[in-house]
């Protein structure tokens, strides 16, 4: 549980604002809601009547500003009230596709480029007048072109380097594709948060059959670059781990990348057991696919697919068919990015809060408080385990 003694104690950087870009709408409420019902819990009189913590405890903490569009696609950002000396959170969802505008009478849906566009627009739109600037964005701009390989762009690290260059303060992202993109700014504030907590407590709050041990549970990687979460994990839980490696076509390059012609697995036997499968994102959906369909025929039990990202860019139509066809059972994946409204009707789906987890960070960071204090992930896990293991309510807060 967070120290929030340690919050009391100490005063507040600035007066919070929070800024939900268009993208990021639904989780700017629910995290609003969260901090109103933490601050409003708080019982020091100190907070309450000192002119110091003047503005501590709101009603809402959302900032009025709007990002209007030209006829010709153009736009800019327009705050409706004074921000000035604020500790001002700017959220974003990059990959939100469901957001529209209009432009010489056609109708656009958004890329991560024109929301990243609009961040940087509502910081130019700061004037300097903010106490301090901290972007929060789940999906990492750019993420998976960190590193270059031949004649290409670094995107990640220039996108890094220019918001840093516009003034903000901290970078807050989660299960950053590669987190050493942060050497790009070396001095300014970044954090890379990954949900393993909030994946088990969702997991074992559906399937309360579940046996965490290793003879009945393994952790997979779908891929090399996962295996660094798939071996915590799995430590964490007190199972062993194995690994899918891709084999690649290097001579073809299709979709901006190059193609898997097969998976090959490396692990201990999982004839009988439950896996689960962890990686940083869903984006079509084909390699998960693919491996949970090996895996059922290697005779594994269940398959448990827990992903920070849902991103299915090729729509749920294939999940659909592998789940009729029995390769998975379930898909964990968090709210930190847009979900298609029909995901929720699917019968595979489970999400994993992560809003009172963003609120509760945002109250420390707005105190320059350790981030230790909401962390500890492994205590957290351990602490769900114990009580899943005795049978008792796990119902626990996601903080």
């Amino acid at each position: 549980m967070p120290n929030y003694k340690e919050l009391e104690n100490s005063m507040p950087v600035a007066p919070l604002k929070i800024a939900a870009l268009p993208s990021a709408e639904r989780m700017g409420r629910r995290i609003n809601d969260y901090l109103v019902e933490l601050r409003k819990s708080v019982r020091n009189d100190k907070v309450k009547n000192d002119p110091a913590f003047h503005g501590y405890i709101e009603n809402n903490y959302l900032v009025s500003f709007s990002t209007p569009r030209f006829g010709t696609g153009e736009a800019k950002a327009l705050f409706n009230e004074s921000i000035r000396g604020k500790d001002l959170f700017l959220l974003v969802d990059v990959c939100n596709h469901s957001i529209t505008y209009r432009m010489n009478g056609y109708v656009n849906h958004m890329s991560p480029d024109d929301h990243y566009q609009d961040l940087k627009r509502v910081i130019a739109a700061c004037n300097g007048k903010a106490h301090r600037i901290n972007v929060i964005m789940p999906f990492l701009y750019e993420g998976r072109q960190h590193k270059r390989n031949g004649r290409e762009s670094l995107d990640c690290a220039f996108a890094l380097r220019e918001l840093k260059d516009m003034g903000i303060s901290n970078f807050i992202t989660f299960d950053a594709h590669d987190p050493q993109v942060q050497n790009s700014i070396p001095i300014n504030g970044f954090d890379n948060f990954t949900p393993p907590y909030q994946f088990i407590k969702a997991l074992l709050n559906f399937e309360r059959d579940l046996i965490v041990d290793k003879e009945h549970l393994l952790v997979i990687s779908p891929d090399e670059g996962a295996l660094d979460r798939a071996i915590y994990f799995a430590n964490v839980l007190g199972v062993d781990t194995g690994l899918f490696y891709k084999r690649r076509d290097y001579s073809v390059i299709e979709n901006g990348r190059n193609p898997i012609v097969a998976h090959e697995f490396l692990g201990d036997n999982i004839d009988g057991k439950d896996i689960i499968i962890i990686d940083d994102m869903i984006s079509t959906g084909g390699s998960m696919i693919d491996t949970a369909r090996q895996l059922k025929e290697m005779n594994a039990r269940r398959v448990f697919i827990c992903c920070t990202f849902g991103l299915f860019t090729d729509g749920l139509k294939s999940f659909d068919t592998a789940y009729e066809k029995g390769y998975f059972d379930k898909v964990v994946t968090t709210d930190l990015t847009y979900l298609p409204p029909e995901l929720s009707t699917k019968p595979y789906f489970i999400e994993a809060d992560m809003s009172r987890f963003l609120a509760s960070l945002i109250d420390f960071m707005n105190h320059d408080a350790s981030m230790s204090n909401i962390m500890a992930t492994t205590v957290k896990i351990h602490s769900v385990l114990e009580s899943y293991n005795m049978r008792k309510d796990v119902e626990l807060d996601l903080e």
